[in-house]
């Protein structure tokens, strides 16, 4: 079924035309490259993956309880609305919600793709470029996943974020090559990471539980990847010219905190714009969601050398200032634990059933002879 007929509100032009601006570079330096982002780009290599055959798409999904997750992750739960809905809308509501969190994943997902492919165009370093063509290659796989799982499992989709949008549009239109690196590697797919992780972690889901998964071991080198480049350059920098970054990455993080209020979806349910924005404010789990969706970026922001007085102050602000001594590198080691332990179990229950089908067929064959 064509996209344009699961949409939940009309998204408008369904095409998004950014205009291109800065510098396609070449390199002719074939030999020199630093060692570690060479070996990410191998490492990148030996992880591709087929998300047709990794992915058990034959799990069932409930339309109406997508993720499993608690009733208090919706920003109406426990309002006078909640009260007053029957238990088949309360099961639209999550579907909505469902819907609208995948939505933005996927959309995400193509700006991502659209942003390694311009690392490769715009970058100085042939070592950055061979790691961001294999970046391009998981982010594809990434939305074509997610794209799937709406399709065939939730059954809608919603437009981009307005805020996810801007943020998108503010990268891709800056012409110095490294901003890409910075609204995306860091900001963007910073922030996905985290969210990703919390809702792999809460579902009781097997199949959303797979995606995030494998989709976050992907991401975990991605991250690393960016810091790798950024650390390097931005030792470069002048001080304006760094101050010019953390007012990139102030606006941006405003820009990702405010788009995870999903007031489009309680738009849909009749509630008017200021009362949902209100009952999102007021929601306490997505307080909490909100602050821990910064995990990610912060510790990221600081390790690439972006720590002056106005930023630490907006993380103040947003109290989130604490997470910048958070351990990343511990944290995407245990995403990529989680994904091959998760496979792990799956290929040994899999290859216990088949050796059970095995048997029972060998069984039926001697009863009948």
């Amino acid at each position: 079924m064509p996209t344009h007929e699961l949409y939940t509100n009309d998204p408008g032009d369904y095409l998004w035309q950014v205009p291109a601006s800065g510098a396609a570079r070449f390199s002719w330096e074939y030999e020199d490259g630093r060692e570690r982002l060479l070996a990410l780009y191998q490492k990148g290599k030996d992880k591709q993956w087929d998300g047709q055959r990794r992915i058990d798409w034959d799990l069932e999904v409930d339309p109406y309880d997508v993720l499993g997750t608690p009733d208090e992750s919706i920003s109406l739960y426990g309002t006078p609305h909640w009260a007053k809905m029957s238990e088949k809308e309360r099961g639209e509501l999550r579907q909505h919600y469902a819907s609208w969190q995948f939505s933005q994943f996927l959309h995400g997902e193509q700006g991502a793709m659209i942003c390694a492919a311009r690392i490769v165009e715009s970058v100085p370093d042939l070592d950055a470029k061979f790691y961001s063509a294999t970046q391009t290659m998981d982010e594809a796989r990434h939305a074509e996943i997610y794209g799937r799982f709406l399709h065939e499992k939730v059954g809608m989709v919603y437009p981009i974020n307005d805020n996810l949008q801007s943020l998108l549009g503010d990268t891709l239109r800056d012409s110095r090559w490294d901003m890409p690196y910075l609204g995306m590697q860091v900001l963007i797919e910073g922030l996905a990471l985290a969210a990703f992780g919390m809702i792999r972690d809460t579902t009781t889901k097997p199949l959303p539980k797979q995606i995030l998964a494998y989709v976050m071991q992907d991401e975990a080198r991605h991250v690393a990847f960016g810091r790798m480049a950024l650390r390097d350059y931005y030792k470069q920098l002048t001080d304006a010219e760094l101050r010019e970054r953390e007012e990139f990455v102030i606006e941006g993080c405003y820009l990702m905190r405010d788009r995870l209020r999903g007031v489009e979806v309680l738009e849909n349910f009749g509630i008017p714009t200021a009362e949902a924005e209100e009952y999102s404010e007021k929601s306490e789990f997505l307080a909490l969601f909100r602050q821990l969706l910064f995990s990610r970026i912060v510790p990221c922001v600081k390790d690439i050398g972006l720590w002056g007085k106005r930023l630490q102050q907006a993380y103040v602000d947003m109290g989130v200032f604490e997470m910048g001594d958070s351990n990343l590198d511990l944290l995407m080691a245990q995403d990529e634990e989680i994904a091959e332990k998760l496979d792990a179990e799956r290929f040994a229950t899999e290859e216990r059933e088949r050796v059970a089908e095995v048997e029972a067929a060998i069984e039926t064959g001697a009863a009948e002879t």
